[in-house]
């Protein structure tokens, strides 16, 4: 009898020591599956996860999971290249826009130096009010869209306090027809980071136009030490959720004055290109768009 036992527990022995090797040889086939699974979404590549494992459910797994990431792959091929000629097209289109539209704006010139009646002038107020309207919009189109191809742009070491200074300068002249007077605070300590110049000054000018389209009168720029800067202005026509709106391309607020809605989308996607954190928020019915530039390197 003790004999018998003894053999019992020895083939139990043997059987969890067995089910055990089992367990562990399933915990590395489904590890090796989890990690190439994450390797084959970040990568554009149509190699098939391949597992040490020899069990058949965990094989058929891998098999499942290979069939649907081709599917994967198709679908993100034909979506990049319908994105693509998306881009190409509207691209193109809006460049051969621009020549018409700036012969319709020439002509427009002449016709106002002529005489006219007030209901005529009127008229012609409001054509050349649309015409611009639909240039400006053709020209912000034609620059989304080059910016969102997604060349990669040279970098330089910039000052921010410089750059900001810059671009607030170059808008002194609508600064003064929108009778507004910024209070600028720019910190002395110089901040230094790795940009595109062109590009940052298309961020800046981009956020400064919508403050003086939805500005009630006002605008603040601060610039902290750490080259944290905040564009401010009072907005009573905003909302928080309207704020959070925009940066959503072709998104204007009504009261906006020829606006098309990318001048913000473009300014987002440049930050993000640059590693640049961009967000806007709004309190006490003011709305603050908030720059962050972490320190960098080459």
């Amino acid at each position: 009898m003790m004999l018998y036992l003894e053999i019992l527990c020895m083939a139990l022995f043997a059987i969890c020591l067995l089910l055990l090797w089992k367990i562990a040889l399933l915990r590395r086939a489904a590890g090796e599956i989890h990690r190439e699974f994450e390797e084959r979404l970040s990568e554009d590549t149509n190699t098939p996860i391949a597992i040490s494992s020899r069990d058949s459910a965990m094989r058929l797994l891998a098999a499942g999971i290979n069939r649907q990431l081709r599917l994967l792959n198709q679908e993100r091929r034909r979506f990049q290249q319908g994105d693509r000629e998306l881009k190409e097209a509207v691209t193109g289109i809006s460049h051969d826009l621009r020549t018409p539209l700036t012969a319709i704006l020439g002509y427009l010139d002449l016709l106002e130096r002529e005489e006219h009646t007030e209901e005529t002038r009127r008229y012609l107020g409001m054509v050349r009010n649309r015409t611009q309207a639909l240039a400006d919009l053709t020209e912000e189109l034609f620059r989304y869209f080059i910016t969102a191809s997604g060349e990669e742009e040279e970098g330089e070491w910039l000052t921010l306090n410089d750059v900001l200074e810059e671009s607030l300068a170059s808008y002194y002249g609508a600064f003064v027809q929108s009778r507004i007077l910024p209070r600028i605070s720019i910190s002395e300590e110089k901040a230094e980071r790795f940009l595109n110049r062109s590009a940052l000054m298309r961020i800046f000018g981009n956020i400064i136009s919508n403050s003086l389209k939805y500005s009630d009168g006002d605008l603040s720029v601060t610039m902290e030490a750490d080259g944290t800067i905040v564009f401010s202005n009072r907005a009573r026509s905003l909302s928080p959720v309207l704020a959070g709106k925009l940066f959503e391309r072709f998104y204007t607020v009504e009261t906006g004055s020829r606006s098309t809605g990318l001048g913000l989308a473009i300014a987002k996607q440049l930050c993000e290109r640059m590693g640049v954190h961009i967000r806007a928020d709004y309190r006490e019915e003011r709305l603050m768009i908030t720059l962050y530039f972490p320190e960098n390197a080459p």
